[in-house]
């Protein structure tokens, strides 16, 4: 079975991502995110997409949908709020010429890869066990592979966020093996504008 699959369609707007300081203990600062749970949180690391840059006394300096914002405890703030079209992320390259970035699946922390030779974004079973898929429900195939025949998976992701864009309704492969990223497939850069100048690559949200 053939993992080229069409794409469906979804309108989706993204909304400014909300990150709140609930406290600090010893070098880790307890955030949350969009209403979720504190989570301990130490510096450099990221969680839901917010990164915590430093931590200065009672207060937290932390990156919120590409801008950075100092928080104290008890204090939330926005990131950018857009919507549709105005929706952007801005990759940059690595040395090898890769466009890699942090986001988020179903509200989860991921690492993509952005692929444009894959059909759909795509992930190792690890991975989509680790994002608490329903695999379960999720359409098999079959697939011919230097390692013999392997077992696919095909299912919809309810959210996939990079930069300020948010997709939902999101096609995606599930494949067997190790992969040590996501790898972002047509099935969300369809919905985007791609531009690239030297190193840098613009997705602009189109629908």
């Amino acid at each position: 079975m053939a993992l080229c699959l069409g794409v469906g369609f979804w309108g989706a707007a993204a909304w400014a991502t909300n990150a709140g300081l609930a406290g600090i203990i010893g070098s880790k600062a307890m955030l949350t995110v969009n209403g979720s749970a504190p989570h301990a949180t130490s510096v450099g690391q990221e969680y839901l997409g917010v990164k915590l840059i430093s931590i200065q006394g009672d207060s937290v300096q932390v990156e919120v949908d590409g801008r950075r914002r100092t928080l104290k405890v008890g204090q939330n703030a926005m990131g950018v709020e857009s919507s549709g079209a105005n929706a952007r992320a801005v990759l940059i390259a690595d040395g090898q010429g890769h466009f890699q970035t942090s986001g988020i699946i179903n509200g989860r922390s991921v690492r993509f890869l952005v692929d444009t030779g894959a059909s759909l974004v795509s992930m190792s079973l690890t991975e989509a066990k680790r994002l608490e898929l329903d695999m379960e429900h999720a359409e098999r195939g079959i697939s011919n592979t230097a390692n013999g025949t392997v077992t696919t998976y095909r299912l919809r992701l309810n959210s996939v966020k990079v930069g300020d864009i948010t997709l939902n309704n999101v096609e995606a492969s599930v494949l067997p093996g190790d992969m040590p990223f996501v790898l972002l497939g047509m099935s969300f850069l369809n919905r985007t504008r791609m531009e690239r100048s030297g190193d840098t690559m613009t997705l602009t949200q189109s629908y």
